[in-house]
């Protein structure tokens, strides 16, 4: 129930005002987001790089509200890809297809995507389509295919709570996409989604062994002991090399966790949010984490 009222609520415009004019609400953010600007999110991939991990870099922001914006995002990570060269960072770039103007038709969001891949490729980078809710799932897939066709340098992100996955990883693996594996943060109704969490898990685990048994270097993306320990098992039972996938985490989240998993010879990826359309990435790690909207709710109304 929780989860459900704060998904909504990160689609609420009033929330939205309310918690960004909050001075608690905005400090609490930065245990999730590194910042509002790119410095921010620099830094922090350069503290995780001293630490071991690798970096996946994400400018914050969906459903961009004209093509002059999705053109204006397109030139932001091509800056982003410049600026990790010039500073050497061990980072990538994730980005979502909404912000590039998927709404505003396939096409121009393919040749949004496609110059920002063209452009990681030529410095030796990559490039994560992030998968958003259900509703865009068949063109997200559909564009990561297409560009694939073209270049190595860019994967996407298959969500284990949606029935459809299995046959989604075929089409791809069939293309030879790079996948990363989470479980979903969206809110899906029962008729595309598993709605509770034991099938969901066992049907990561699934997803999670078809992904390693393919060769291609993939991320298993999860903060859950028990997934973690299924993907060790599987890989060290089957001679999957501890260098042939890696593991992702999201920023702020389980980081003794990540590091343990560093000290244990196995590839780490955090995942960096930042910017300044933080609030719906906000409220829906709020969603997955109980403690931390306790704290909040502790703190929220106290002044100043």
């Amino acid at each position: 129930m929780m989860r459900s009222i704060l998904i909504g609520l990160s689609k609420s415009k009033a929330m939205e005002r309310f918690v960004l004019s909050n001075p608690l609400a905005r400090k609490t953010s930065r245990r999730f987001v590194a910042g509002e600007e790119l410095p921010d999110a620099l830094a922090a991939a350069r503290g995780s790089n001293q630490e071991g991990l690798k970096a996946s870099l994400d400018y914050l922001g969906e459903n961009v509200a004209s093509r002059e914006d999705a053109v204006n995002a397109r030139e932001m990570y091509i800056g982003v890809f410049d600026r990790i060269a010039q500073e050497g960072l061990d980072a990538n770039v994730s980005l979502k297809l909404t912000q590039l103007g998927l709404d505003f038709g396939e096409d121009f969001c393919r040749e949004q995507a496609e110059a920002i891949v063209q452009h990681a490729a030529a410095l030796g980078n990559f490039v994560r389509l992030d998968m958003e809710g259900s509703a865009y799932t068949e063109r997200t897939v559909e564009i990561t295919r297409r560009l694939r066709e073209k270049s190595d340098a860019v994967g996407t992100v298959i969500q284990a709570y949606l029935y459809r996955s299995e046959k989604d990883i075929e089409l791809l693996l069939k293309a030879g996409c790079r996948i990363r594996l989470c479980k979903g943060a969206y809110l899906e109704p029962p008729e595309v989604a598993f709605p509770a969490k034991k099938d969901v898990d066992a049907n990561y685990v699934k997803l999670m062994k078809i992904l390693l048994a393919s060769g291609i270097y993939h991320g298993m993306a999860t903060h859950d002991p028990a997934m973690i320990a299924a993907t060790v098992d599987y890989a060290a039972a089957n001679g999957i090399a501890k260098d042939e996938f890696e593991f992702q985490m999201l920023y702020g989240i389980r980081v003794d966790l990540q590091k343990q998993l560093v000290r244990d010879g196995y590839r780490m990826r955090v995942y960096i949010p930042y910017g300044r359309d933080w609030f719906p990435y906000f409220m829906r790690r709020l969603a997955e984490r109980p403690a931390n909207v306790m704290f909040l709710a502790r703190n929220l109304f106290r002044a100043d």
